[in-house]
């Protein structure tokens, strides 16, 4: 007896064994005549569905080889003829498993199921297993397309039957494999229901639900509603409980927005269950915020309210959510003895009570996402409220639930908090020790809270009394000795619980960085770990993530990340070689005509950020000035003393840009501390002289000679022209500031003389422009002129655009003073325009201040009030006090309004 087989492999048995029928690319002739069996298969047919469009060579006689050996394989049992341009291959079809299996099939009709059974068992697998082609694949997603619903009809067979339990494994497996299918769900679901499963069934239900309604934007059809009602009818054969399990309603200080926020997430309408997540750091007021909206709104949810504190952070372990599961069921009228094992199948049962009622459900300080998952309901018609330090992206994720972040309380906020702990006449009687509690406590509820604790219980404690010993020892105050809930260290340090070693460490290291707040990379030169550390504290609520990719804590939580450091030097060692390596990058794109001084080597691991140009550059410096400031603070501490001056020396273009005098002077004061500890002398010279110039720009013109000439000796003495030549620059500044011109003048002719022997056409240049400068002040116009002209031409020629600026700075001065008052103008508006496209505000103060002069000598009256308020703005933003004071007088004298002109006074 022969056999011929497609349901599976292709293959031919003859008494049960198999018969070598050769290759895959000769199977595949065969499969092709097997499916039309006793029918012609033309030679194009052929070809076309066994090679597609891949044809070999010769195509028609290789097809004819191949029907040939099989005619030779097959000879006694099938035979295969050519017959009208093709081929027929002859047998009978109760020999070939696919005709058989339509013959039951049809026979059957959906009634016999031993017939159906019968063409089940046909298949050994996926049809044509080991064969592929285009026309293939298409017959056997056909093929298994009709098996499904032989088999579908089958099941239902067997299910009137009473063969439910047998069935449960084999439609579990179909229907995970057609999630879509209501048919196959329904099967499962019968199955499971009359298989004592009541809790999987309504699981099933509910899962189809959710998929329909995510991905076809419908329910399921009548049918399975109907069932999923009459077993849901015998699972509350009880009748129905309403559990009130709300603790009691806390107090709560403001928080009106995050409270409109919340009716608009959990009241609105939706087609599925309405989540909303509140995520914040420990003792932010999540609780207090959930439990306050959850009894304020307990009526619109008659049907029950469902809490559990999920301890995820708190002094004992987490509650597993099987536990959550089994309290909420018996809640819900089931007998305990009742519930069933195992998380899903609590889960199901649990969504299948809720489903169709009006409930809020509060999940309290959850540790995560899956803490939660299994205690969603699945019906739209509940609503949860979650909360906990982690920002529980997955809920957002898959069940589209609203994030809402907590953050401290505003200033408002915290001062009506201290009004309900202590009564308003004691707050009022204390106004400024209040603002100071609030600012201490940086608005954190629960810092405030503790802050207050013994004044509340104390009366005669004054607020400043409370204020004073906060300030002086800080989070220490906020501890607690016995309740844990009560001391915001405890508090705090529950949320490092869920983290891992390495997320622990980068932790306590961002509480010792320096400056406020930091960046990614700099975070990575700091902790020296990958980016997802800093992520998943930012997802724990320890770090906030801030606008322009900055990241950030509470002052009281960085408080408290420094106490969790063991030995933090290495850290600061490696973020402070991040801070210096990149700002002095920024400094030489600032200006690559300065005289270039690398810093030390990089510390292995570190990468400082790459800038690309003079503006990236100058906009980093701005966003990471007070941390550059705070990094040099630290490196002194450290000792790192190459790190204060270089750091020093970085800045001093950028302060000097921007008109950061006192900043400047402040960090080079430093940096004279930190070169005594250098061993290279030049290094003290540049210290002085900049300490000297640093000095002149804040009108410390005593101090700054004395540096500048220290400088100046100290560069003779060792040779140093370069260091000369700019010392004697530098104190042509001084002497101008003096008002001793000669003297200015004989310093600036020195230094040009020097700055020839170095072959540096830049200074050279800034050395003609000087010596024009104070030519023009002491009047001798022709020298003055011929010099800065001179100057000009060698700044364009080797394109260094701020020297062009100052000595288009002068050549208006010279004009002005000579008369040529519109030539004056158009060269401050030139020398204007390049200071202010480089970020040079200091100068842009400074020569908008001149071009007044211009349009007033012009009569232009208006056009100097306006240039002079926008100098004027500049000095007070600079705290140019004297400068600024000068300036009002002169608008003054023009009848300026008080308050400014119309566009300064909107801005």
């Amino acid at each position: 007896m022969v056999e011929l087989r497609v349901l599976g492999q292709v293959e031919v048995l003859v008494g049960g064994r198999p018969l070598e029928i050769g290759h895959a690319r000769q199977r595949c002739v065969l499969a092709v005549l097997l499916v039309d069996a006793n029918r012609v298969v033309t030679m194009d047919q052929l070809l076309d569905r066994v090679w597609a469009e891949r044809l070999p060579h010769r195509a028609r006689q290789v097809a004819s080889n191949y029907v040939s050996r099989l005619r030779r394989v097959l000879a006694g049992h099938a035979e295969i003829v050519r017959l009208g341009g093709g081929y027929v291959l002859r047998v009978d079809p109760e020999a070939v498993d696919l005709h058989r299996f339509r013959r039951l099939v049809e026979q059957a009709r959906g009634q016999a199921l031993e017939l159906l059974e019968e063409a089940a068992g046909l298949w050994r697998g996926e049809a044509f297993e080991g064969v592929e082609t285009p026309w293939i694949a298409g017959v056997r997603e056909s093929l298994a397309r009709e098996r499904f619903a032989a088999d579908a009809d089958r099941v239902d067979l067997a299910l009137a039957q009473g063969g439910h339990a047998a069935l449960v494994a084999e439609l579990t497996e179909r229907a995970d494999a057609h999630p879509l299918d209501e048919r196959v769900t329904g099967q499962l679901v019968l199955a499971l229901h009359r298989s004592g499963r009541q809790a999987d069934a309504l699981s099933r239900f509910h899962d189809l639900r959710v998929r329909l309604a995510d991905e076809l934007g419908t329910d399921p059809g009548p049918e399975l509603r109907e069932l999923y009602q009459r077993i849901l009818a015998t699972t509350r054969a009880a009748g129905p409980e309403v559990p009130r399990q709300l603790p009691a309603p806390p107090e709560l200080t403001g928080r009106a927005e995050q409270l409109a926020l919340l009716d608009k997430a959990l009241l609105g309408t939706s087609g599925t269950v309405l989540i909303t997540a509140v995520a914040g750091a420990g003792g932010i007021g999540k609780t207090w915020l959930a439990l306050h909206w959850a009894h304020r709104h307990a009526d619109e949810f008659p049907d029950g309210q469902l809490f559990a504190d999920l301890r995820g952070f708190a002094p004992d372990p987490p509650l597993a959510p099987d536990a959550v599961l089994f309290g909420f069921i018996t809640a819900l009228g089931v007998a305990p003895d009742r519930v069933p094992t195992g998380l899903d199948a609590k889960a199901a049962l649990y969504r299948s009570l809720v489903a169709g009622r009006r409930m809020l459900v509060v999940l309290d300080n959850a540790a995560g996402a899956g803490q939660v998952v299994p205690l969603i309901p699945g019906s739209p018609t509940c609503a949860v409220l979650v909360t906990g330090r982690h920002r529980l992206a997955s809920l957002v994720d898959r069940y589209g639930a609203r994030h809402l972040p907590l953050d401290v309380l505003t200033r408002d906020e915290g001062r009506a908090l201290l009004i309900t702990r202590l009564g308003a006449d004691r707050v009022a009687a204390e106004p400024v020790a209040t603002d100071e509690l609030v600012d201490l406590c940086g608005g954190h509820p629960l810092a405030l809270s503790i802050a207050v604790r013994n004044a509340v219980t104390h009366p005669a404690i004054t607020l400043a009394e409370v204020a004073g010993e906060l300030r002086q020892l800080g989070l220490a105050v906020l501890g607690h000795t016995t309740d844990p809930a009560a001391s915001l260290p405890a508090v705090l340090s529950w949320s490092l619980r869920g983290l891992t070693e390495e997320q622990r460490t980068a932790f306590g290291l961002l509480g010792i960085a320096p400056g406020p707040d930091i960046t990614a990379p700099a975070a990575a030169a700091l902790t020296g770990l990958a980016h997802n550390a800093l992520t998943a504290l930012v997802e724990a609520s320890l770090v906030e993530q801030r606008p322009h990719g900055r990241y950030g804590m509470h002052d009281l939580v960085r408080d408290y990340a420094a106490t969790t450091v063991l030995d933090g030097d290495a850290a600061l060692a490696r973020v402070a070689d991040f801070y210096l390596h990149t700002a002095h990058a920024a400094d030489v794109l600032l200006d690559p005509h300065r005289t270039l001084v690398r810093p030390g080597p990089l510390t292995a691991g570190v990468r400082p950020l790459p800038l690309p140009d003079a503006d990236s550059a100058l906009a980093w410096l701005e966003a990471e000035h007070a941390n550059l400031l705070a990094t040099q603070r630290v490196a002194g501490a450290l000792g790192l003393h190459e790190v204060v001056w270089h750091l020093a020396r970085a800045l001093d273009t950028f302060h000097y840009r921007r008109g950061h005098r006192h900043d400047a002077l402040t960090s080079w004061r430093a940096a004279l501390v930190a070169a005594d500890h250098l061993p290279d002398p030049t290094t003290r010279i540049r210290t002085h002289r900049y300490v000297g110039s640093a000095c002149s720009r804040c009108g410390l013109l005593e101090e700054a000679t004395e540096h500048l000439d220290r400088a100046l000796a100290l560069a003779l003495r060792h040779n140093e022209t370069t260091e000369s030549a700019h010392s004697h620059q530098a104190l042509t500044t001084v002497w101008e500031r003096r008002q001793d011109d000669r003297r200015a003048y004989d310093h600036a002719r020195q230094a040009l003389a020097l700055y020839r022997t170095l072959d540096q056409p830049a200074w050279e240049a800034d050395g003609l422009n000087s010596v024009g400068w104070f030519a023009a002040r002491l009047g001798d116009f022709n020298t003055a002129r011929d010099h800065c002209r001179a100057a000009l031409d060698l700044h364009r020629r080797h394109r260094h655009p701020i020297g062009e600026a100052d000595t288009l700075d002068s050549l208006a001065f010279i004009a002005l003073r000579t008369g040529d008052h519109d030539q004056a103008v158009d060269h401050y508006r030139s020398a204007l325009a390049l200071f202010r496209s480089h970020g040079n505000m200091y100068e842009v103060a400074n020569t908008a201040d001149n071009l007044g002069h211009a349009h007033a000598a012009l009569g232009q009256h208006e056009e100097a009030g306006t240039i002079w308020w926008t100098a004027w703005e500049l000095y007070r933003e600079q705290d140019r006090d004297s400068e600024a004071a000068r300036v009002r007088q002169r608008l003054n004298d023009l009848g300026a309004p008080r308050g400014g002109p119309p566009s300064a006074r909107a801005r």
